[in-house]
C-alpha cells in the first residue's frame, strides 16, 4: 500500500512539476496571444477528453475491483469499444467550438490538436492497471510520456506555435498507450462484443455526468471572468487559479489509492471500512487546513517566484481559493471515494452537478459585481456546497464513516 501510494505521488509531483516548469517558457516563447491561444485549446481539451473518458475511468477501476481477477478481458473491451465509439461525438464538439468560438476562429491547427490531446488521454488504459493496484505500471504510464513531452517542448515550441505543446503531449500519450495495450493484450483472452460496449456507454453516464460537473464549477472561471472583466484582471485570476489547482493535484494520488481499498473493504468488512474512512478524513482533513493556511501566508512569494512581476494583485485571490484544499480534500473523501465505493452514484452526481449549476450562477452574478475576487469567492462557495451536500445526505442515511463504524 505505502509503496502504491509513492508511486502515485510520483504521478502527482509529474502532474505538478512538468507544467510548472513549462509555464513560464510558454508564456514567454509564444507571447500573450499565443499563449492565451494555448490556454483555450487547453480547455476545449479537457471538455472532449471528457467525452472520450465518459468516466469509465472510476466504473473501470470498480470493476475491475469487483471482479477479482476474472472476465477482466470483458471489462477492458467494454470500455476501450466506448471510447473509441465516443470519439465520434467529442469530433463533432471539437468542430462545433471551432466554429462557434471567437477565440478559435481562423486557429483550426488549435482545435484539432486539442482534439488529438483529448483522443491519446482520453484512450489511457491507465484505469486497467490501477484496478490492479498495479502502481508501478501506472506511475511509468503517465510520468514517462509527460516527461518527454516537457523535455519535447522546450527543443521544438517556436514562437507563433500555440498548438505545438497539445501535438507533442498527445504525441507521447500516443505511445504511452500503444504500450500500455500491448502489455494488456498479452494478458487478457475474451474478444471485443458491442453488447458490452453500449452495456458501459450506459453504465459510464452518472461517472461522466459528475465529471461534466466537476468542469463547470473548476473550469469555467476564466470564461465567466471574461464576459465582465478586462483581460488584466481575468490574468490575475487564472494565475491564482492555476497555481493554487496544481497544489489541490496534490490529492489526487489519495483518490487512486484509497478508492479500491474502499471498496474491498466495504464488500468484506463495513465497520472496518468505516473506521478507515473517518481516520482519514481526520488526519487529510487536518493536513490540507494546514496546508491551506501555509499557502496564504507564501502567496506574495510563491506569486513573485513562479509568475513575475506584475502579479502581485492575484495575492488577495490566492488567499481566498486557498479555502479550496480543505474543502476539496473532505469532499474527494467523502465523495470519490466513499459515495462512490458505497455505489451512491446518484446522489454523488447530483451534489456534483447542482455545485456546477450553483457555480455558474454565483459566478456569473459575483462576476459582474465584484470582478475577479467575487469569482474566487463563488468558486469557494459551490465546493462548500458539494461538502455540505455530501455530509447531510450521508447523515440522513446514516451512512457518514462514523456512524457505519460503529
Amino acid at each position: 500500500m505505502k509503496r502504491g501510494l509513492l508511486y502515485l505521488y510520483a504521478v502527482q509531483g509529474a502532474n505538478y512539476l512538468f507544467p510548472l516548469l513549462t509555464l513560464p517558457y510558454l508564456s514567454r516563447v509564444l507571447g500573450p496571444e499565443g499563449f492565451g491561444l494555448l490556454a483555450v485549446g487547453q480547455s476545449l481539451a479537457l471538455y472532449l477528453q471528457a467525452v472520450v473518458d465518459w468516466g469509465l475511468s472510476p466504473l473501470g477501476v470498480r470493476r475491475v475491483v469487483q471482479a477479482g481477477g476474472k472476465r477482466l478481458g470483458s471489462i477492458y473491451w467494454g470500455v476501450t469499444g466506448a471510447r473509441l465509439l465516443l470519439l465520434l461525438p467529442a469530433s463533432l464538439l471539437a468542430l462545433l467550438a471551432y466554429l462557434v468560438l471567437p477565440a478559435l476562429r481562423g486557429q483550426e491547427e488549435v482545435a484539432l490538436s486539442a482534439l488529438f490531446w483529448a483522443a491519446a488521454w482520453g484512450l489511457s488504459p491507465v484505469w486497467f492497471f490501477q484496478g490492479l493496484e498495479r502502481m508501478a505500471e501506472v506511475a511509468l504510464l503517465e510520468i514517462l510520456p509527460r516527461a518527454l513531452a516537457t523535455l519535447s517542448i522546450f527543443l521544438l515550441v517556436q514562437e507563433s506555435q500555440p498548438h505545438m505543446p497539445l501535438i507533442l503531449q498527445g504525441s507521447w500519450a500516443l505511445m504511452a498507450l500503444g504500450f500500455g495495450s500491448w502489455r494488456i493484450f498479452r494478458e487478457i483472452k475474451e474478444k471485443p462484443t458491442f453488447k458490452a460496449t453500449l452495456l458501459y456507454l450506459q453504465w459510464g453516464l452518472p461517472f461522466f455526468l459528475a465529471r461534466l460537473g466537476t468542469l463547470l464549477y473548476a473550469g469555467s472561471g476564466p470564461l465567466l471572468l471574461g464576459f465582465f472583466t478586462p483581460p488584466a484582471q481575468v490574468g490575475l485570476y487564472v494565475g491564482a487559479e492555476r497555481l493554487t489547482r496544481a497544489v489541490l493535484a496534490l490529492l489526487e494520488p489519495l483518490n487512486r489509492a484509497f478508492f479500491p481499498r474502499f471498496v474491498r473493504l466495504l464488500e468484506e468488512d463495513r465497520k472496518q471500512a468505516g473506521k478507515f474512512a473517518t481516520f482519514l478524513l481526520w488526519k487529510v482533513g487536518g493536513l490540507a487546513l494546514l496546508g491551506a493556511s501555509l499557502w496564504a501566508l507564501s502567496a506574495p512569494l510563491l506569486l513573485s517566484l513562479l509568475l513575475g512581476p506584475g502579479y502581485e494583485g492575484a495575492v488577495p485571490l490566492m488567499r481566498i481559493l486557498a479555502l479550496l484544499l480543505p474543502l476539496v480534500a473532505l469532499s474527494n473523501l467523502l465523495g470519490l471515494q466513499w459515495m462512490l465505493a458505497l455505489g451512491l452514484d446518484r446522489p454523488f452526481n447530483a451534489i456534483i452537478l447542482g455545485a456546477g449549476v450553483l457555480n455558474l450562477l454565483l459566478g456569473s452574478l459575483f462576476a459582474f459585481l465584484f470582478g475577479a475576487p467575487g469569482l474566487a469567492w463563488a468558486v469557494v462557495l459551490a465546493e462548500a456546497s458539494v461538502t455540505g451536500g455530501m455530509l447531510l445526505y450521508l447523515g440522513r442515511r446514516g451512512l457518514l464513516p462514523w456512524e457505519v463504524a460503529r
